[in-house]
């Protein structure tokens, strides 16, 4: 697919959504932001990976991101700190709207 096609899939020759578009488009901020999380976890996951680690997210409440570090990341004394300094402030980067990301 052409670059410019990826920009304009979903939209008819006016550039307006079409209804099969705005089908799979999310409902709700709350929506947009998990979507947004889930794509910042992914980038972030292959760091993680590359230590035996990686980061589930679990959901996105009240504005608070709850995940789960799983692999090496259980015990490791650095978790905390790959949490708030690593996940936590890529993702209040780009959403400013997110509180905080706790860990379960």
């Amino acid at each position: 697919m052409p670059m410019f096609d990826f920009f304009t899939a979903g939209t008819d020759k006016s550039g307006v959504a079409t209804e099969a578009n705005a089908e799979n488009s999310p409902k709700s901020p709350d929506e947009q932001n998990y979507l947004q999380v889930k794509t910042i976890i992914d980038e972030l996951r292959p760091f993680l990976q590359s230590d035996g680690g990686d980061c589930e997210l679990l959901k996105l409440e009240d504005n608070v991101v709850y995940v789960r570090l799983v692999g090496s990341c259980v015990g490791c004394p650095s978790s905390l700190m790959t949490l708030k300094a690593g996940i936590e402030a890529r993702i209040k980067e780009a959403i400013p709207a997110i509180e905080s990301v706790e860990m379960i």
